[in-house]
């Protein structure tokens, strides 16, 4: 026989079909009922000759701090292993199974999440999640076109106030102020007189999510009214809404940094992740390699 060296990686393991995945899920399965009861661990349920016990959802309710929600949980979860355990009993019934291959399916998705749930631990122990201001930079503008738009979003001064308020005109004049000192009289007056307001005009935000609830909403050429009017103003029967548009992008257009530095960090995050876990794995399989810990034969 030869010995082979080979550059192996791990597989993912295909879900398993239907009747494996119940098995697994369905841990007592092949637990029968007995003559003899443990009065500390009476069954909760049967199906057949399949018994769920106490033991085995009793940790439902520890962990829970409410007895109502674990009251519910633990009704939940009984109500489906019942309907495992029938669905079980009906497929064995019609079906016929080679049960050693749904044991060796069973045994290699039990070592596939022994594999998963080591390398989630070891990459996430060592993952750094800081990610500096130049690299958020670096990959936007590399990647910008990756992020177009699809929607619209806005920097916007948004104010409603009832429709029978004086105080319009006084409104519509800061709204259209550039003086750095009248933003604080503004939000002074959206404090005072306002029903609602946002004046995180740094801030990018959808713009449908800026006009819910208002006659906007309504407008059918939303990219007209951004292009033709700074200052936008609408009544219905019993407000006035008030949106400064500072800045707009619009569909298909590339957001503004801003807009996206939160999706590019974790994105920049995750590639971490993965090339934390593909190292893992070259580091455990080239070091069983150098101390001949494996043989393939043919």
């Amino acid at each position: 026989m030869k010995k082979k060296n080979y550059s192996g990686h791990w597989r993912s393991k295909a879900l398993l079909g239907l009747i494996s995945l119940l098995l697994l899920s369905s841990c007592d399965f092949f637990r029968i009922k007995t003559e003899e009861e443990d009065p500390e661990n009476p069954v909760v349920a049967s199906v057949g000759t399949a018994n769920l016990y106490l033991e085995d959802i009793d940790h439902i309710s520890k962990e829970m701090a409410s007895d109502l929600d674990s009251a519910e949980l633990v009704n939940r979860y009984v109500q489906s292993w019942v309907k495992k355990q029938l669905i079980i009993r009906e497929a064995r019934k019609n079906l016929s199974f080679n049960e050693a291959e749904i044991n060796r399916k069973l045994l290699d998705y039990r070592y596939a999440l022994i594999a998963y749930e080591y390398e989630k631990n070891v990459v996430e122990a060592g993952l750094d999640r800081v990610v500096r201001p130049e690299e958020i930079e670096t990959y936007y503008q590399a990647n910008k076109q990756n992020f177009a738009l699809k929607e619209i979003i806005v920097r916007t001064n948004f104010i409603k106030l009832e429709k029978s308020l004086p105080q319009k005109r006084q409104l519509e004049r800061l709204l259209n102020s550039n003086q750095e000192g009248q933003k604080e009289e503004l939000k002074d007056f959206a404090i005072r007189y306002a029903n609602n307001y946002f004046m995180e005009d740094s801030t990018w935000i959808s713009f449908d999510d800026i006009i819910i609830n208002t006659p906007l909403t309504q407008n059918s050429n939303q990219v007209q009214l951004l292009q033709n009017e700074q200052l936008i103003h609408v009544d219905d029967d019993t407000y006035s809404y008030y949106f400064k548009i500072l800045e707009y992008r619009l569909q298909d257009q590339v957001p503004p940094l801003e807009f996206v530095k939160d999706e590019i960090s974790k994105i920049i995050v995750n590639k971490r992740r993965v090339e934390l876990a593909d190292k893992l794995k070259r580091d455990i399989y080239n070091h069983a390699l150098e101390n001949n810990e494996f043989t393939i034969y043919e």
